[in-house]
């Protein structure tokens, strides 16, 4: 019986990516078109049915692999690909500070022309009055990492976190 649970963790240890080894990939990927497709590989079996957490990270993934691609009709294709995806997570847990610090990581970092910047005030305000609230330490950092390099935050901001 033991053998039997066992083997069942070890499964699903496998079918769920590691949220640590994901919130590091996805700092890297910024800068690296092979960290941005292991990246976007380790979540095609993410659905709108996992966590919400994991389809914005999917979203997310999404629009930095059309960062890294060629053409406009891919680059267009994975963008279009992770804002809905990212969109529907926030619909799904619109009260999660991560989730809406990778929105607006993605609206910060997406050219003007593709016209997704409308909830950049929204995010910003909702991380500044919710940094605090937060108990999880290996959130707080990442978003208090992205929050220093921003440029979205001026320095009296950048003081709160």
């Amino acid at each position: 019986m033991k053998l039997f649970f066992s083997s069942i963790l070890l499964i699903l240890s496998f079918l769920s990516p590691n949220l640590t080894e994901i919130r590091k990939n996805f700092i890297l990927a910024s800068d690296s078109k092979e960290v941005s497709e292991k990246l976007y590989t380790a979540l095609e079996n993410i659905t709108k049915e996992s966590k919400p957490i994991l389809v914005a990270y999917k979203g997310a993934s999404a629009t930095l692999k059309a960062k890294h691609s060629k053409g406009i009709k891919q680059k267009k294709s994975f963008f279009k690909e992770g804002v809905g995806y990212l969109e529907f997570s926030i619909e799904k847990a619109p009260k999660n500070i991560e989730i809406r610090c990778l929105r607006l990581s993605v609206q910060e970092n997406s050219p003007k022309i593709l016209k997704y910047q409308k909830n950049i005030e929204e995010d910003k305000q909702f991380l500044i009055d919710n940094y605090k609230k937060i108990t999880d330490k290996t959130i707080k950092k990442f978003i208090k990492d992205y929050v220093m390099q921003s440029s979205l935050f001026d320095a009296s901001e950048k003081k709160l976190f």
